[in-house]
């Protein structure tokens, strides 16, 4: 990897990790509708002049853009808003360190879904040690652990939810001849709008502008939710999609330090354990056996960061 590439990849792990802590500030001053109707609106005005100044047009029919408003509701309006939810009551750390089992709920939705039937003891073992380290994570035979609650079940719903909708992108709108950012930037703008009819449901409380909060959230909008993309597609474009798929590693631990050294969020044994074992899981899951790990395909990640 080029030195260039290497600093994007590092940069798009910080942006993309750090959203957890950007959601956890912005709710200082927001509720969790107001703050993904913005972060959504911001991450369009990024994505869609760019798309725009290239030449690119906009989708056409009405079956793809129902495709495109399925896929933000999965991709985008339910899992931001149950993160948003989730970390009302638990910590952005653990957010991020709870998101890293988003691939195997893609492999687990893609097998139920018939659009990938392929099964492997590598791949088996994988779900099974993923899934474990997700119990150890919750630890629900600590009657005091926060993560055991609600919250930590919002964000474990979201997690499942980016799972459906790279499926279903996969399925209906990749490789169908829209450009990556246009995708990207027509599924934010089809996630804001359903956010304005979500507005009833918490979006119409008074605000607080707080300076915290306010920065946070045109952070998470304008650089978590549309540079990133740019970034993310840079990548891929210069080193291929296994090497930006290493984000997927990167994400809990930036996460997990950015919670202690901002927030001071408590760091237990039982998350970096499960962290860790979540991780080996998703090892597995992703490697296909009898294929050179660096031509690996990667699920691809328009329009809903692992984050």
């Amino acid at each position: 990897m080029s030195r260039s590439s290497l600093a994007r990849l590092v940069l798009l792990a910080l942006l993309w990790g750090s959203g957890f802590l950007w959601i956890k500030l912005a709710l200082r001053g927001f509720s969790p509708t107001q703050i993904v109707l913005i972060r959504l609106t911001l991450g369009a005005l990024v994505l869609m002049p760019i798309a725009l100044a290239r030449g690119m047009r906009l989708p056409t029919g009405r079956t793809t853009w129902a495709h495109l408003f399925v896929a933000a509701l999965v991709a985008n309006a339910i899992p931001y808003t149950l993160f948003g939810v989730g970390e009302r009551t638990v910590g952005s750390n653990v957010a991020g360190v709870i998101n890293a089992t988003t691939p195997l709920w893609t492999v687990l939705v893609a097998f139920l879904a018939g659009t990938d039937r392929s099964v492997s003891l590598r791949r088996g073992a994988g779900l099974a040690l993923g899934f474990a380290g997700t119990l150890l994570i919750f630890t629900p035979w600590e009657a005091a652990n926060e993560i055991a609650s609600w919250g930590g079940l919002a964000i474990l719903a979201a997690s499942a939810s980016y799972g459906i909708s790279y499926v279903y992108m996969g399925k209906f709108l990749t490789n169908r001849g829209i450009p990556p950012i246009m995708l990207s930037a027509t599924q934010l703008s089809a996630g804001a709008a359903l956010m304005v009819l979500a507005l009833p449901l918490g979006g119409l409380v008074a605000p607080h502008w707080r300076f915290d909060a306010v920065a946070s959230l045109l952070i998470l909008g304008f650089l978590g939710t549309g540079l990133a993309y740019v970034l993310n597609y840079r990548l891929i474009g210069d080193e291929g999609p296994t090497a930006a798929s290493t984000t997927t590693y990167l994400l809990p631990v930036v996460a997990v330090v950015l919670g202690a050294l901002v927030v001071k969020e408590a760091v237990t044994l039982p998350m970096i354990a499960g962290m860790v074992v979540v991780l080996g899981g998703v090892a597995l899951v992703q490697r296909r056996p009898g294929r050179p790990t660096n031509d690996e395909p990667e699920p691809a990640k328009a329009g809903s960061p692992p984050r």
